[in-house]
């Protein structure tokens, strides 16, 4: 991006913004043992990832990543997770993406892990966007923000920065 003035969260806000989600996670799920972060491919899972380190950093569960394979523009193509549905079968899990659009995506991840029992599930994003297509909602949810339909969210990730525009 080239212009600062689209910027909605900078680097110290993302940061900011895991830090308390990963707070709500683990207070959510304290007296379970373990939890199953899904991160969706590619911004999603790379937000699932630094909540996971923080997760560890802050509390003693045993937190588990796993990479949630979902066609973003054919979202009805099958479903694919790192994880055997054994790893976390009647366990507790949050699905995890970076924006939440207009809830194609997590509706698609939510129906792929509602094929599966489980103890506890939750949805977690960093920018949530109040234009949604279908009745899908973020649990955790870092910033929520009234945006034109034209208007897009792009967050990008480097090692070390990451930063949410209004594009």
């Amino acid at each position: 991006m080239t212009t600062s003035a689209n910027i909605i969260l900078d680097t110290t806000q993302v940061e900011q913004k895991i830090k308390r989600i990963s707070y709500q996670i683990y207070e959510t799920f304290s007296s379970e043992n373990e939890v199953i972060i899904a991160g969706i491919v590619g911004n999603g899972y790379i937000f699932a990832e630094k909540v996971v380190n923080t997760l560890k950093e802050i509390s003693n569960l045993n937190v588990v990543l796993c990479k949630v394979n979902i066609n973003k523009k054919k979202p009805l193509e099958a479903i694919t997770t790192s994880l055997e549905i054994e790893a976390y079968k009647n366990k507790s899990l949050v699905l995890v993406d970076d924006v939440l659009n207009s809830g194609t995506t997590l509706i698609y991840g939510v129906k792929h892990f509602l094929n599966v029992p489980l103890k506890k599930f939750k949805t977690a994003v960093l920018v949530n966007r109040n234009h949604k297509k279908y009745p899908v909602k973020a649990d955790f949810k870092g910033i929520s923000l009234s945006t034109s339909i034209k208007e897009h969210i792009q967050v990008e990730f480097s090692k070390d920065s990451a930063v949410a525009y209004l594009v």
